[in-house]
């Protein structure tokens, strides 16, 4: 006879090397309906034993690139008690294979292959050799872009209709920009339920983040827009200044008497000064037309913020088409 096959009885008269998972949590060995053990001894010495297991072993997950992360899972077995002078690991050509993908599947990653390593490891009882099989695994973003990305980007598009409804439709605004705030805050919670509770920063955190603040700026513009609407312009009254101190440096009214000119720029003078109500026309925001000229700088950009509306509508859109480039590319391709 070349080989000898014997069923799972024989193994306990046999040696068998005591290999050990470092990495397991959890292994059972099937049991049904017998032991599942396979042992052949061949005429020239040699075993082969095989032993059927389920084995739950830890993988330690960088998530800084969720969802858009790879993986490398080990699984990482030795001997537990003979070190590297009694018993020797090698591995054979072909020795780690995974079964053909059409009869199992993974529904969140992708499986990109397999590759094996060994080392040695010192310990104080002695050198062991240590073999490591790694499971190479890609995340699909499937579900993750259904489920979180696309109604990310549908809310904010939803906050720019805002800029298109009238300033006098207060109802109509607030309550858009509360919607959308409220419902990125929902889509924040339901994102971070799917990750473990990681204090780091991730790829989906930053995007729902990012989102979120959009959201909230199309809010507060209309809060600033609506705040500088409601200025009422000041009541301006005649006034005369009859003496000049050494300090004003306004040159004297000219003393025009048709159409009492004198008394129009010192009427514009007032107005301008009431419009500032202390505030100095060198900032970039004016309340009102009259602010437009005398105080204001030349050379200054002016930020009519009545038209605050039309700035948005080219702002918000342009920045967040920016930063999905820079996002997009940052995390698929560098």
């Amino acid at each position: 006879m070349k080989i000898l096959t014997l069923n799972s009885n024989m193994v306990g008269l046999i040696w068998i090397p005591d290999t050990i998972f470092r990495n397991s949590k959890t292994a059972e060995a099937h049991w049904i309906t017998t032991p599942n053990q396979l042992l052949r001894i061949w005429n020239d010495g040699k075993i082969l034993y095989t032993l059927r297991l389920t084995i739950n072993a830890e993988c330690q997950l960088q998530l800084h690139n969720f969802p858009m992360d790879e993986h490398s899972c080990p699984l990482i077995f030795s001997s537990y008690g003979y070190p590297r002078e009694e018993m020797v690991y090698r591995w054979r050509k072909n020795s780690v294979e995974a079964a053909n993908q059409k009869s199992w599947r993974l529904y969140q990653f992708d499986f990109m292959g397999l590759r094996n390593t060994t080392e040695i490891v010192t310990t104080s009882a002695g050198d062991y050799i240590v073999m490591t099989v790694y499971f190479d695994l890609s995340r699909r973003m499937g579900y993750f872009t259904i489920q979180t990305y696309i109604p990310c980007i549908l809310t904010v598009v939803l906050s720019w209709v805002s800029f298109w409804i009238k300033k006098d439709a207060t109802p109509a605004r607030t309550a858009l920009g509360i919607t959308t705030v409220l419902t990125m805050t929902t889509l924040s919670t339901i994102a971070r339920k799917s990750l473990p509770r990681v204090s780091y920063v991730t790829a989906m955190d930053l995007f729902v983040t990012v989102c979120f603040l959009f959201v909230f700026a199309a809010l507060m513009e209309y809060a600033a827009l609506n705040y500088y609407s409601s200025c009422k312009k000041p009541r301006c009254t005649k006034k005369k200044k009859s003496n000049y101190s050494v300090l004003d440096m306004r040159p004297p009214p000219t003393v025009i008497t048709l159409n009492n000119s004198m008394y129009w720029q010192e009427f514009e003078e007032a107005c301008v000064y009431e419009c500032l109500d202390g505030k100095d026309c060198q900032s970039f925001f004016c309340c009102y037309d009259e602010c437009k000229s005398g105080s204001w700088r030349r050379g200054r950009i002016h930020i009519d913020l009545l038209e605050l509306d039309s700035y948005s509508r080219v702002f918000f859109p342009t920045s967040f088409l920016l930063f999905n480039l820079v996002y997009w590319i940052g995390y698929l391709y560098l």
